[in-house]
């Protein structure tokens, strides 16, 4: 675990999402008791989103140790929805807690080829299983408050949560001090600044350097940038957070001086977008 964290030059008050193959695993890291009995949300969100990418936060089993969970008392589990990852998870025997490969606070990698290109020197091996079929990391749910809460939007939206728990469910806000990852206020970050534009889609801006759009949908009006992006030529949101970190990526070793981005409708899977983009816009 020390070597993750050395690797990706984490700081170690950030904890790690803890995967497991079944979701029968879940007690070798985790909890499931509430007041007493066995808390029934489990088993609902596991029939419902696993194998998938939702991530419980559940009070923790002393055999986990804390460097995963930054000395807290829950932990962040799930059970991957890549058959690739299960498989590993079985043969090593053991829960694997594993976050995303890339240098802490960057752009998340979405392809083997991201990974390579920015850890390769320092990691052993790498599986590729191929590109992310959803791009944007886990949505992450508390069950270890009362109520439940969101601690980070994702593929699972808040819209479907509510549906399987009947209940009505608040966002955790960015921190400093964070009980799950995803949370500090700059994340998923370029190094080329990043601004969030009510209407982009005329003509670049003139006297800021080169700049690059991103963009939700093209428009023939947006002429004149130095590099553009179109995350969903099919106009469709899952589309748009498929392609996102790739499209940053892309924009980021483009030498641009600024990248302006087109905001999206915030529900479903367009939340976790706008969370995304919000850290990635956030000052350093």
């Amino acid at each position: 675990m020390a070597r993750v964290f050395e690797v990706k030059a984490r700081p170690s008050f950030d904890p790690l999402i803890v995967h497991v193959a079944r979701k029968e695993d879940v007690g070798r890291v985790a909890r499931g008791e509430r007041t007493g009995k066995t808390d029934p949300r489990i088993d609902l969100l596991a029939e419902r989103f696993w194998p998938g990418p939702l991530t419980l936060v559940l009070p923790r089993q002393p055999a986990v140790p804390d460097l995963v969970t930054a000395g807290l008392d829950t932990v962040g589990v799930r059970v991957p929805g890549h058959p690739a990852a299960r498989e590993l998870i079985r043969a090593s025997g053991t829960p694997v807690a594993a976050p995303s490969a890339n240098p802490f606070g960057y752009v998340s990698p979405t392809s083997a080829d991201h990974v390579i290109a920015q850890l390769g020197e320092k990691i052993d091996l790498i599986l590729d299983g191929g590109p992310c079929p959803v791009g944007l990391e886990s949505t992450i749910l508390s069950l270890a408050t009362d109520p439940p809460m969101i601690l980070r939007p994702g593929a699972i939206t808040r819209e479907q949560l509510e549906a399987a728990l009947g209940t009505p469910l608040e966002m955790a806000g960015s921190t400093e001090r964070p009980s799950a990852p995803g949370q500090l206020p700059r994340h998923y970050a370029t190094r080329t600044p990043l601004r969030i534009v009510d209407n982009p889609a005329g003509p670049a801006p003139k006297g800021l350097g080169r700049v690059g759009l991103l963009a939700i949908l093209g428009s023939p009006a947006a002429s004149g940038y130095a590099a553009v992006e179109i995350l969903a030529p099919d106009g469709r949101l899952t589309t748009a957070a498929a392609n996102l970190f790739a499209a940053l990526r892309r924009l980021d070793g483009a030498g641009l001086d600024l990248v302006l981005a087109e905001p999206c409708p915030e529900d479903g899977i367009g939340r976790a977008i706008m969370d995304r983009l919000r850290r990635c816009a956030s000052p350093r």
